[in-house]
């Protein structure tokens, strides 16, 4: 495949083979949600509503995701997956055969739907300056016995020392402290750079992290989370959003193959507010995760089948799970590896233009420029493969080549250069291309689809009018 790309991240030579997306994903996309989002907003109530008040700092953590002025301050075996069409991910099942959780101990999730709260890793003893050592570990475990469920709240500090940051993550394992923990914990989470190797290799707390996320899994089908429910294990996303963003711990977040826990959150589609925040804060995780340019992040979620799961969020969620989504799948395409996933295949790439497509109708109606700048950059980004920019030629969205966008656009030269340099590389559609709003219909090359998101019907292996020979 012929390909013309200006990136440089990633390993051109590197393959994925034999991943397609399931034959029958997204043949019942979810009706999209209100326009409501959680921007400005933070922390659900009991009744439902969030309120200013967060317990994971307003989602600030999502500001560390998508960065620059997008800044944002806001198994059971993956139960319910199974049947939702997304049959590979069931071959990547976090549970079962001794998945290291930590530095060097074997935690066994037996795909049971609770975890031990005792399970976790041994502290090392040279592998973090910040990590206590045996003897810290016996005197701060002792004292942390001493101070009841009702004071935790109360120690850490204005000015918090490591001592007090340690005792208070070993409380993690303490089941009747945990929910006070995991808030204080994550209001706290950005003023301790070293986080989360003490997090990772402190004995027990990744399990007890876990633990709280699988204990929600009942609550997904049917839809029976409460907000307080989804208010406590977002604290734990939270932390384990540290983990996913730091450097001396990523590798090992990534090798347990700790973000499969989470894509049974993403796989929902309950339109409440307590499930759009958990999605939400998901998506956060994940986010974390591909910001930094590893080929080896990309590698495992396209292994894991994201693409799919973020396309239907990105087609009925609200418009900060479609931002953070959106981002997922633009730095996928950003790597050579994702880029040449994603256009291996005709199936792969109208999946993704045609999603992209129907959320360019609905910025016409409600413009967002923060969200449009993301779908931008996708499109451009699928222009430097040639096969897939013969594709765009017809596919691109009318109203991206006239004046729709220009008042929304009129403050923001970032995407109008982008956007002029798609429409370049791209040129004008040729005739005997029919578009539309729904989809399009090549004119030759055997290449048919049928709008709705991702339903498609394919008569051939090749993207664009013209076969590779």
């Amino acid at each position: 495949m012929g390909d013309n790309t200006n990136s440089n991240r990633g390993d051109s030579n590197a393959t994925i083979a034999g991943l397609n997306f399931p034959a029958n994903f997204g043949s019942a996309s979810p009706a999209p949600m209100t326009s409501s989002t959680l921007m400005g907003s933070s922390r659900l109530s009991s009744s439902g509503e969030l309120s200013s008040t967060s317990a994971i700092g307003g989602m600030s953590g999502l500001s560390s995701v998508l960065g620059g002025q997008q800044q944002l301050h806001p198994q059971q075996q993956l139960h319910g997956v199974g049947n939702s069409g997304f049959s590979g991910l069931r071959n990547f099942a976090p549970m079962g055969n001794g998945i290291m959780i930590g530095g060097g101990t074997s935690a066994v999730l037996a795909g049971s739907s609770s975890v031990n709260g005792n399970l976790g890793s041994a502290i090392p003893s040279s592998s973090s300056s910040s990590v206590a050592n045996p003897q810290q570990l016996n005197m701060m475990t002792n004292l942390s016995m001493m101070n009841s469920a009702s004071n935790t709240s109360n120690l850490l500090s204005a000015n918090p020392s490591i001592d007090e940051l340690h005792l208070l993550v070993l409380q993690l394992i303490n089941p009747e402290q945990r929910e006070s923990v995991l808030l204080e914990l994550s209001k706290k989470r950005e003023s301790f750079p070293d986080l989360a190797p003490i997090l990772w290799h402190t004995f027990g707390t990744v399990a007890s992290l876990l633990q709280e996320i699988v204990s929600i899994y009942p609550l997904l089908t049917p839809p029976t989370l409460t907000a307080h429910a989804s208010n406590r294990v977002c604290n734990a996303l939270a932390l384990l959003q540290c983990v996913a963003s730091h450097p001396d711990t990523r590798g090992l977040f990534l090798s347990a193959h700790v973000p499969l826990y989470l894509y049974p959150f993403l796989n929902t589609q309950s339109k409440s507010r307590p499930f759009e925040y958990l999605r939400l804060t998901s998506l956060g995780v994940i986010g974390a995760l591909v910001k930094i340019d590893d080929v080896d992040v990309i590698n495992f979620l396209l292994q894991t089948e994201i693409i799919p799961l973020c396309l239907r969020i990105m087609e009925a969620g609200s418009e900060l799970s479609k931002t953070v989504a959106t981002f997922i799948v633009q730095k996928i395409l950003l790597d050579e590896i994702g880029l040449s996933y994603v256009c291996a295949t005709a199936e792969r790439f109208y999946a993704v233009s045609t999603v992209l497509n129907n959320m360019i109708e609905c910025l016409v109606a409600s413009p967002s420029v923060r969200l449009l700048k993301h779908i931008v950059r996708c499109y451009l980004r699928l222009s430097d493969n040639a096969r897939a920019r013969d594709a765009l030629r017809q596919a691109l969205p009318s109203s991206l080549r006239d004046d729709t966008f220009v008042n929304a656009l009129r403050d923001d030269v970032t995407v109008k250069k982008w956007l002029s340099q798609l429409l370049s590389v791209v040129g004008s559609p040729v005739e005997g291309g029919l578009q539309g709003t729904g989809g399009m219909m090549q004119g030759n090359g055997g290449m048919g689809m049928v709008g709705g998101g991702a339903s498609l019907m394919v008569g051939g292996g090749n993207i664009g009018s013209k076969s590779d020979g």
